[in-house]
């Protein structure tokens, strides 16, 4: 089946091609605007497209969207059948990322936080964002996160990316993968869009919330997973640079990234520089999880209920083309 590319904007289901903004938009001027991102994982077995924690991330949304005192005219539950509807509508047999954004809608020039603010949502396919079938190599990167009294980390602020864009693109410029990024007071955040773990003597460490860093879904879900299926606890606290250097292993965590092997920072190799064995027990793990076969963790899944869509029969998609 060919997929349709159908948007959620202004309150409708529309062909992707015409949820456009107006360049006066505030959000467009100003960067402000919140956003998630939400993975769906096709089920060969089951035939179906699984979102991952979807609830938890509407409520980092409306959490977020708060920040820039917007509101939204829906609830977490209402948007989760939102992001599904707009899944079925499009028809996908595969793994899917959903971009929900709630935006200022003002067409003015000034930075004050008018009222006026809307929702979008689209979805697309994706399969690895960042290469997770290799050890990545990774730099320290010269640019630092912002901090929490400047634009806060905690909130997925668009306009605060520019942060992350500086620090991964400088790193790929210089040869590497990705970046890790220091916060001000110089101890290790995050990556450039993605949470860090380290492993030392067969416990995992990350860096704490106070740390200008994005309090991560999936960083939780290794947390969960490690202390109830490997037996391994987390301990929170500050990161120092140099650990990087001399941790058994280190990897990435994130919607996009998922579970990330790192096997060198600054060329200088973690541990043995291949994928170390909690890394990949947790990718393995975490890979079981979010495709429905551990069932026990059927509480993070919403299904799409992708065997029950009849596309052509959908009113709303009558005349679009194939």
């Amino acid at each position: 089946m060919r997929h349709r590319e159908i948007a959620f904007f202004e309150g409708s289901f529309v062909p992707l091609a015409e949820a456009n903004i107006n360049v006066m938009t505030h959000a467009f001027n100003y960067g402000t605007a919140v956003f998630e991102g939400i993975r769906g994982y096709w089920s060969e077995d089951d035939q179906e497209i699984y979102l991952f924690r979807p609830r938890e991330h509407f409520v980092r949304l409306i959490q977020n969207a708060s920040l820039l005192k917007m509101k939204l005219p829906y609830d977490a539950d209402m948007l989760c059948e939102l992001a599904t509807e707009m899944v079925r509508r499009n028809g996908y047999r595969e793994d899917v990322y959903i971009r929900p954004l709630v935006y200022k809608t003002a067409r003015q020039i000034g930075t004050k936080l008018s009222p006026g603010d809307d929702v979008t949502m689209f979805v697309v396919p994706m399969r690895d964002y960042v290469d997770t079938s290799r050890p990545l190599a990774v730099s320290v990167s010269s640019w630092r996160r912002v901090e929490d009294n400047a634009i806060p980390a905690r909130g997925k602020i668009c306009g605060a990316y520019v942060n992350s864009a500086l620090a991964a693109t400088e790193a790929r410029d210089n040869g590497y993968d990705e970046a890790i990024v220091l916060n001000s007071a110089g101890k290790v955040a995050e990556g450039a869009a993605m949470n860090v773990f380290i492993v030392r003597d067969g416990k995992l460490v990350t860096t704490p919330v106070y740390a200008d860093i994005l309090e991560g879904i999936t960083r939780h879900t290794v947390v969960e997973l490690a202390r109830w299926e490997l037996g391994i606890e987390t301990e929170f606290r500050p990161i120092d640079r140099s650990e990087l250097y001399i941790a058994d292993e280190v990897f990435f965590c994130g919607t996009g990234a998922q579970i990330a092997a790192i096997g060198s920072v600054d060329r200088r190799p973690v541990g043995s520089g291949q994928v170390g064995p909690v890394t990949r027990r947790l990718q393995a793990l975490y890979g079981d999880v979010v495709r429905g076969r551990v069932r026990h963790y059927g509480k993070w899944l919403l299904p799409c209920q992708m065997a029950a869509v009849d596309v052509d029969a959908m009113p709303c998609l009558a005349g679009f083309s194939e």
